[in-house]
């Protein structure tokens, strides 16, 4: 019975998933960009009343669709923004540029609490990363080290 509740949970998603991507698709370039509150009202069919709960449920689905390679990129500004689907490469360009420059924000954070500079931080990640995908392939009994 608890297989066929999440199988049924799980169809929901890709429909709301569907929806929301259907969505999107009438708001291409980041001045057709939809607020959370609208956007919810659409995907779901009802109002948005619990914007921090509800948001939280199309944060999920935008990011399993971005997961899957779709190119939703969001804005916070003046008139608070919203999400939208990356028009031509220089909004995606643009987007994945911020995201980069947070993630490495967050890496320097990271750096000045463990008294290290940022390269040797991220020397570290990478040598960490490594043998964690090495110690995955042995697990798994592959060994691509030949």
């Amino acid at each position: 019975m608890r297989k066929e509740k999440k199988s049924k949970n799980d169809k929901n998603r890709e429909i709301y998933k569907a929806k929301l991507l259907a969505i999107l698709a009438k708001h291409v370039g980041k001045s057709k960009s939809i607020g959370m509150g609208a956007l919810y009202e659409q995907v779901f069919g009802n109002t948005c009343k619990d914007k921090v709960n509800q948001a939280r449920i199309i944060r999920a689905l935008v990011t399993e669709l971005r997961k899957e390679g779709i190119p939703i990129c969001s804005d916070q500004d003046k008139e608070g923004g919203g999400y939208y689907l990356a028009a031509a490469g220089k909004e995606l360009e643009e987007y994945c540029m911020k995201l980069r420059k947070r993630a490495l924000k967050i890496l320097h954070m990271e750096a000045i609490l463990r008294n290290k500079t940022l390269p040797e931080l991220l020397g570290q990640l990478v040598l960490s990363m490594g043998r964690k995908s090495i110690k995955e392939n042995e697990i798994g009994g592959v060994n691509n080290a030949n």
